[in-house]
């Protein structure tokens, strides 16, 4: 590692909005450097996804990096790939993956041309100052259409046309071009040897025989085998076991030089000790602290349940498991009278929490069930401010005693864009999701093109995302628009807590918090779905949606009569009445005192649908 000083070494990501290439250019990057080989004529496909859920759904849900050796005219570069998702859920994972680089790779795709995921990830790469490459990928398919696209990147983010690459990364065409570009284009990192070791946290994973092991950046001096280094955030200290480069793999070397991304094992237990972000440093050097991150706040939270309740012990050790790996994640014990123990977890986003709960049916055979996500409500009280993320515990409408004097949701600012035929569909479709301060610009640079193209902004509550915004989204735009947001924190808004009951009985892992615009209809479609699931009782049961006390929806599931007159042969009709009449009776105590139970299959059946 000694022979790669600084002027050799280029440290750059890969930015793309979902589904743009980001993957496969990165394989052909690492076939071109030898990296990897091509076994038996066939490429490789999808190397740094090592995930069963990035392989099967075709997307990058968690950072990753790979370093590669360049020979170019003579020289040899180190080059460090730090490798970004393209979701707008895992936007955290990209700017903390940005922090370690000083340049990107803009990939765009020829067909699709800009998306709203690329304009999100370009403004966050230029607020770090990073050099921006940008890239016209999949010009080998029969729709693209390079130079309209071309100029729509000379539009949007105000590039040079003659600085934008044209390659199929699929084929490899133009690949080596980039690699040209890497090293011409990108500054190496102004990092110094003879200064004190300094280096930059920026991503961690678990190990289960080594611990932790630390992704870093050094800014400043050597670091080796052997040294004691300590953490400006947690004060702890630590020794390091191993060291190395990911090549792609965990490649041991003897040190890490300036400007270098490495990887270190130091017997760091717990994986909350490894703070991205973080600045280590050698003991008894003390250095400045590098400027962290703003924390990630989850945006969607969720109740997991085992199926069975006594799998709770193994499903807590699961999910503590698969936080090692994500930290993004909130986790917090909660108990429902219905589904039992479980917990509550919080999320950057439903895609997010999708994958998680494929992760823990993947990696750890878990039979989950998952409640409906709600978002993070502010509830104002005279004296304080409380935030509440599950339904039980929202305040009742009718209420009183709590003095609640406003309540308010989050909201974010959307990015939507789609061709111009699709406006009014767009329109309707932001309106309908309760968006206010629409706003909206064309974004082609050709004015008399057929399929000019528009980014329509708003600002719109989060509950509605979450729902089935983004499949509306899609299916009103035959599949065109592309949706990107940011937090723009909380507004003012009528929303009520819905309580679903069984025979006058809440179900509080049921409770909703809605918007008063459409409380009646999800109370219906709720209380009718309910009707259909719930096994029938030997009395009637009523299935009802409560808002406070005022019930606003309600089906009646009847009850399973048994013939009590059917041994009766001869006899007055005063015989078989008086044994009517006893059942009767039976069935009015039944309702005063029986328990209607839901199922957990029910419960499966109606969550999952829903």
């Amino acid at each position: 590692m000694e022979n790669y000083a600084t002027d050799v070494i280029r440290n750059f990501s890969i930015i793309a909005h979902i589904d743009h290439g980001k993957s496969t250019l990165a394989d052909r990057l690492l076939e071109l450097t030898g990296t990897i080989q091509i076994k038996h004529g066939t490429r490789n496909e999808q190397v740094l996804d090592k995930l069963k859920v990035e392989r099967e759904r075709g997307i990058t849900v968690k950072a990753q990096t790979a370093s590669m050796l360049h020979q170019h005219e003579n020289k040899q570069y180190l080059l460090n790939l730090i490798d970004t998702p393209g979701h707008v859920d895992f936007s955290w994972e990209v700017s903390r993956s940005l922090a370690a680089c000083q340049g990107a790779l803009l990939l765009v795709d020829a067909s699709q041309g800009v998306q709203a995921q690329s304009i999100s990830v370009f403004h966050i790469a230029k607020e770090r100052g990073l050099t921006i490459i940008p890239v016209l990928n999949k010009i080998d398919l029969p729709a693209a259409q390079p130079d309209r696209i071309a100029a729509q990147l000379e539009t949007t983010f105000g590039v040079n046309p003659s600085e934008i690459l044209y390659i199929s990364a699929k084929t490899g065409k133009g690949v080596e071009a980039v690699l040209e570009a890497i090293i011409n284009r990108i500054p190496p990192p102004t990092s110094q040897e003879g200064e004190p070791f300094k280096a930059f946290l920026f991503d961690s994973f678990y190990d289960k025989y080594r611990g932790v092991i630390s992704l870093l950046n050094v800014q400043n001096g050597i670091i080796q085998k052997g040294d004691k280094i300590a953490s400006c955030h947690t004060r702890k200290k630590y020794e390091i076991t191993e060291l190395g480069i990911m090549y792609p793999e965990q490649v041991p070397t003897s040190t890490l030089h300036p400007g270098q991304v490495g990887y270190i094992a130091c017997n760091m237990k717990e994986s909350s000790e490894a703070h991205i972000g973080d600045t280590l440093h050698r003991v008894g050097q003390p250095v400045e602290p590098m400027p962290g991150f703003q924390p990630m706040k989850a945006m969607v939270y969720a109740g997991i349940y085992p199926i069975d309740s006594n799998d709770f012990p193994k499903l807590e050790e699961s999910i503590k498991r698969l936080t090692l790996t994500d930290r993004s994640v909130i986790v917090q014990r909660e108990t429902s009278s219905a589904l039992g123990q479980g917990c509550r977890l919080g999320f950057l986003g439903t895609l997010h929490m999708d994958v998680f709960r494929q992760r823990l049916e993947d990696e750890f055979n878990a039979n989950i069930i998952i409640t409906a996500p709600t978002v993070p409500y502010k509830i104002i009280y005279p004296d304080k401010e409380v935030f509440i993320s599950n339904p039980t515990d929202f305040p009742d409408a009718t209420d009183t005693t709590t003095h609640v004097k406003e309540i308010q949701e989050p909201v974010v600012k959307a990015s939507i864009i789609f061709p111009e035929e699709y406006m009014g569909d767009m329109m309707d479709l932001c309106f309908e999701h309760r968006a206010v301060d629409l706003d909206y610009k064309h974004i082609d640079a050709e004015e008399a093109s057929s399929s000019r193209r528009i980014i329509l902004i708003c600002v719109i509550p989060l509950s509605e995302i979450v729902t089935d915004f983004f499949n509306q989204l899609k299916g009103r735009s035959c599949g065109f628009a592309s949706f990107d947001y940011e937090d723009a924190g909380y507004l003012k808004s009528d929303v009520a807590k819905i309580s679903f009951l069984l025979n006058a009985k809440p179900i509080d892992a049921l409770a909703l918090i809605v918007h008063k615009s459409a409380q009646d209809t999800v109370a219906r479609r709720w209380v009718k779905k309910l009707h259909k699931i719930i096994p029938r009782q030997l009395f009637e049961v009523p299935i009802q949606a409560a808002i406070g006390k005022k019930i606003i929806a309600r089906e009646t599931l009847k009850a399973l009569r048994r013939d009590v007159t059917a041994g009766l042969y001869g006899g007055h009709y005063e015989r078989k009445l008086k044994h009517l009449e006893n059942q009767k009776e039976s069935k009015k105590r039944m309702r005063k005192l029986g328990k209607v139970e839901l199922p957990q299959e029910a419960f499966f059946e109606i969550l999952s649908k829903e």
